[in-house]
C-alpha cells in the first residue's frame, strides 16, 4: 500500500477532498469557510459548496441538518468544541433523533467537527473538552482520532455515515505526522 506523509490537519483536509470529489452531495458550513475554497486546499471544487455562515452555531447547525435531510451531506465546522454547546438542541433534538422519530423513514448524514484547545491563552469558553456528554446521547457517533492515519479514515467514514457523527480533534495533534495511505478508497 502506497503511503505519503501528512499531518494530523492535511489528513483533515485530504480526507474532506477526496470525498468531495467522490460525492457532489458533500458541502462544507462554517464560520469563514470559504476560505477553504479560495485558498485551494480542496482543490478545485465548486466554490458553492463551502457555505460560509454567520457566528450562529444553533442556525447554521440547524440548517446543515435540514440540508442532510433533503440528500446533502454536510460537513459542519464549529471551529472550538466550546461552540457546542450553543448547537446542542439541533444536534441532539434533531439530527439525534429525527431517524427515531419518523420510524426510519429519516436519515441525517451529517458530520460536525469541532477542535479542543486548551492552553493558558484562551479563554474557559474556548477550553471545554465536551465529548463526554454527546457519548450519552442516543443516536449520536462520536470520533477522536488520535493520528493522522485514523483521522483520514475515520473522518472519510463519517462523511459516508446515514446517521450524524461528531469528530472531535485535539488541535495539539495538528501538526502530529505520519505516514497516511494514499488510496482516497481506504478507509
Amino acid at each position: 500500500m502506497e503511503t505519503t506523509e501528512l499531518t494530523y490537519l492535511s489528513a483533515i483536509l485530504e480526507a474532506e477532498r477526496e470525498e468531495m470529489e467522490r460525492d457532489p452531495n458533500v458541502i462544507l458550513i462554517g464560520e469563514d469557510i470559504a476560505l477553504y475554497s479560495a485558498s485551494g486546499v480542496l482543490g478545485k471544487l465548486d466554490a458553492k459548496r463551502t457555505w460560509n455562515a454567520p457566528i450562529s452555531e444553533l442556525g447554521f447547525s440547524g440548517m446543515a441538518i435540514g440540508a442532510a435531510i433533503t440528500g446533502l451531506r454536510p460537513i459542519v465546522d464549529l471551529t472550538i468544541a466550546s461552540f457546542v454547546y450553543l448547537a446542542s438542541d439541533q444536534i441532539i433534538n434533531q439530527a439525534a433523533k429525527l431517524h427515531y422519530m419518523t420510524g426510519g423513514q429519516v436519515r441525517v448524514p451529517v458530520v460536525f467537527r469541532m477542535s479542543m484547545w486548551h492552553n493558558g491563552a484562551n479563554a474557559a469558553q474556548h477550553s471545554d473538552r465536551p465529548y463526554p456528554m454527546f457519548m450519552n446521547v442516543p443516536g449520536l457517533k462520536i470520533i477522536a482520532p488520535a493520528t493522522p492515519s485514523d483521522m483520514k479514515g475515520m473522518l472519510k467514514s463519517a462523511i459516508r455515515d446515514d446517521d450524524p457523527v461528531i469528530v472531535f480533534e485535539d488541535n495539539d495533534l495538528w501538526s502530529k505526522k505520519e505516514q497516511v495511505p494514499t488510496d482516497p478508497d481506504c478507509l
